[in-house]
């Protein structure tokens, strides 16, 4: 029997304010535990929770560029649940009237474009963080770091539409990319500012209802949330056919075995006992504050990428890998900016960066376990480097000797160039010299080539090469070579 995926995606995004929500303390990621805290986000008795403004605002601005309706009037209501990192034992969150519903995001599956609904976005407070010490039966215990409760998150949930790992992973990519080119959240799924809890489960292909639903929780990275939907759809596919019946639950994804595991049957709304928060007002925003924000949008991924295929000449490929980030579109963007400010055109400048952007220097970075904007190559000089390949200065070889340079350095090409005397040899009489040396230096490979033998050209080029130590132009080398043999 065949059978279909339903997915639906509930993403916990920190916002990049630099308080908490609903009080002064920092959110400040690496502190010693339990240094951000006050009476308010520890949840002592008589303290007032005040809104930040701020998370409403990087939320507006997200629900706008997901083409949400932004509802002028929202309410916070208190989440009920008991647990140890949640001190006031509930959570202050929004249910029943959010602050932005219906909207959507493209993702791309090939050459096709696939719309993802947007059910609602809404913003809640983070809980707390648990470190659990595993030692012998007398020393098993837990300590509560309370830093992370009161940060203030964005609870981006979209419509049941992904059918498949690959596409909630593609979605959850393009989602993540927005969120950083809209600098409201860092998205750093190391540090558990980006987080995803799946709903899945699986029918019979053509059956139009759902089927008992499981959520994931757990997933630390992209790869992992594709990893444990993959094995939740062999598994669930596997009861079924076996006779069984698919409990509704929450299981945990153990990402060192690959599989995910019961940890407890799963609630329901009612369970968690909503009811509006009675210590803040209800959410007001006029149109005027709507519109500011809307106006201040910037550039979105999509754009961006459609701009630099247009603009710069990039396949649809180099432009998606170099807009995938924001850092590294504005690090290219950059580059390409100082080679047209000398006079380069942007066809004949722009395919080379992206070459030596994605080739050489991300290589090099994920290599280093450095991102892009820890780069010791800054764009200037990279451009630099590829001016100087394009006036015949150095060799394509020649530049990656420099460019080792640069980024065990960070000096600029053109001292590194003049120290270890890089200098191309594109003097027309002197390679001319040199090829007469070789021509008579190989009789053999100049009977084979006369012979039609096109290939042994190559060993009176190396002889070229070798006599000016790699410093001679091979276009020139070759071409000379050719007209002597000729």
């Amino acid at each position: 029997m065949a059978f279909e995926t339903v997915i639906g995606l509930e993403v916990h995004a920190q916002l990049k304010t630099n308080s908490k929500i609903f009080c002064g303390c920092s959110t400040g990621y690496g502190a010693p535990p339990n240094v951000n805290i006050c009476p308010v986000c520890t949840g002592q008795p008589g303290v007032l929770p005040v809104l930040n403004k701020k998370a409403v605002e990087y939320l507006a601005r997200t629900a706008l560029a997901l083409g949400c309706r932004i509802n002028r009037h929202s309410v916070f209501a208190r989440k009920q649940y008991f647990y140890p990192d949640l001190p006031k034992n509930y959570q202050i969150s929004q249910y029943e009237l959010p602050l932005a519903e219906h909207g959507w995001l493209d993702i791309r599956i090939g050459a096709a474009v696939k719309r993802i609904g947007i059910h609602r976005i809404h913003l809640e407070e983070d809980a707390g963080k648990l470190l659990h010490a595993i030692g012998s039966r007398e020393l098993d215990y837990s300590l509560v770091d309370l830093n992370r409760t009161g940060i203030p998150l964005m609870e981006i949930v979209s419509e049941a539409d992904l059918r498949s790992p690959d596409e909630a992973a593609r979605y959850m990519s393009a989602l993540k990319a927005i969120l950083e080119y809209l600098d409201v959240s860092d998205a750093n799924m190391e540090e558990g500012k980006f987080r995803c809890d799946a709903n899945i489960s699986v029918r019979p292909a053509g059956q139009k209802e759902l089927g008992t639903k499981a959520e994931l929780k757990n997933m630390n990275s992209i790869s992992g949330v594709r990893d444990a939907l993959e094995y939740e759809v062999r598994r669930q596919v596997e009861v079924v056919t076996s006779g069984g019946k698919i409990v509704q639950e929450t299981r945990l994804w153990d990402a060192d075995a690959g599989v995910s595991r019961s940890m407890r049957t799963k609630e329901e709304a009612h369970d968690y006992r909503y009811f509006p928060e009675p210590d803040l007002v209800p959410l007001e925003l006029s149109d005027n504050f709507v519109e500011d924000i809307r106006a201040g949008l910037p550039e979105l991924p999509e754009a961006r990428k459609m701009r630099f295929i247009s603009v710069f000449g990039l396949s649809e490929y180099d432009a998606d890998v170099v807009t995938s980030t924001k850092s590294l579109a504005g690090f290219f963007e950059e580059a390409v900016r100082e080679a047209l400010q000398e006079g380069f055109a942007p066809a004949s400048t722009a395919k080379p960066i992206v070459n030596w952007v994605v080739t050489e220097l991300l290589g090099r970075l994920n290599a280093a376990g450095k991102t892009i904007s820890e780069s010791p190559v800054i764009p200037k000089d990279l451009a630099g480097l590829v001016m100087l390949i394009q006036k015949d200065i150095i060799s394509g070889k020649m530049a990656k000797t420099v460019f080792d340079e640069m980024f065990a350095t960070g000096n600029k090409p053109d001292g590194i160039i003049k120290e270890k005397g890089l200098v191309q040899i594109s003097d027309q009489l002197t390679i001319a010299k040199f090829c007469d040396e070789a021509i008579a230096e190989n009789p053999k490979a100049v009977e084979e080539y006369r012979a039609g033998k096109e290939r042994a050209v190559g060993a009176i080029v190396g002889t070229v090469m070798k006599k000016t130590k790699g410093q001679a132009n091979p276009q020139l080398v070759n071409k000379i070579l050719k007209e002597k043999l000729s």
